[in-house]
């Protein structure tokens, strides 16, 4: 199991990874909708979490408060490649879980995701300031396996 900011900085490589300059860099908002994305469909397919950090239903949809909070300096700005990042922490199964969520939800603008997530049924269905539950997460990402 990695830690929710190893995800994060696993976002953030690949996308300064895979910019072109026309491409859009993560915000803080859109960071946080990709390690939404990314635990639930870690939960689909493993029947575990990716990290052990709570993810809460805010005002704009799911969020890591650590995560929020380490990112918020940056406003609605692009977040810094991260210093110091080391691949070699992920195995294959989390590198394909991570790229398969960039690859499928990074391509969205920020608010596209925020609009999305915050209409599915693990945030609609947690009053706000409260954790979202894993069950909750599970459940409704391994309904939407195909």
């Amino acid at each position: 199991m990695i830690s929710a900011r190893d995800a994060a900085q696993y976002f953030l490589a690949l996308a300064y990874d895979n910019n072109d300059s026309a491409g859009e860099l993560i915000s803080n908002l859109k960071l946080q909708k990709l390690l939404y994305y990314a635990q639930g469909l870690h939960l689909a397919l493993f029947d575990r979490p990716l990290f052990t950090e709570s993810i809460e239903s805010w005002t704009h949809g799911p969020v890591v408060p650590e995560i929020y909070h380490e990112y918020k300096e940056y406003g609605s700005g692009s977040l810094p490649f991260p210093e110091n990042f080391d691949y070699s922490k992920f195995d294959d199964d989390l590198k394909e879980v991570l790229e398969e969520v960039y690859e499928v939800y990074g391509q969205f603008s920020a608010w596209k995701l925020r609009n999305l997530a915050h209409n599915e049924p693990p945030s609609q269905n947690t009053p706000t300031g409260s954790k979202i539950s894993l069950d909750s997460l599970k459940q409704y990402f391994k309904s939407q396996l195909v």
